[in-house]
């Protein structure tokens, strides 16, 4: 016998998400804020040109985050400690950086949730 090594890295991390478990291919910390679709968040009110449509063109919902798309690109697929799974769709003014944004049905929601640091996972295959 010959020691060698045959494969290296092949551990792969995983999170249970409620949409399934994932692979997870990063893990970063962030600052987490809140936004809703009302004019508070967006200076939008309902009838306005691009009332609660996103910047990637998604319908503003739970489970849509904007980000910083030089740090997650649109698309993205996410799991955000206390918020849950999310998808990268919009963008925000003072998203910069490690910062990102989780969008919440209504505005006294969004006080609540407040600013905090929270683990985002950017996750990679789907495998239960």
């Amino acid at each position: 016998p010959v020691k060698e090594i045959i494969e290296k890295g092949t551990k792969k991390n995983t999170i249970k998400t409620e949409k399934g478990t994932f692979v997870y291919n990063k893990k970063l910390n962030m600052k987490s804020t809140a936004y809703t679709a009302g004019p508070e968040s967006t200076g939008k009110n309902p009838g306005d040109s691009g009332y609660g449509v996103t910047a990637s063109g998604m319908k503003a919902q739970k489970g849509v985050v904007a980000v910083d798309t030089s740090v997650i690109p649109f698309g993205t697929k996410l799991y955000i400690e206390g918020y849950g799974y999310a998808v990268a769709g919009d963008t925000g003014g003072a998203i910069k950086g490690n910062k990102i944004d989780v969008f919440l049905d209504n505005y006294s929601d969004a006080i609540k949730y407040g600013v905090r640091n929270v683990d985002v996972y950017v996750l990679g295959e789907k495998i239960s």
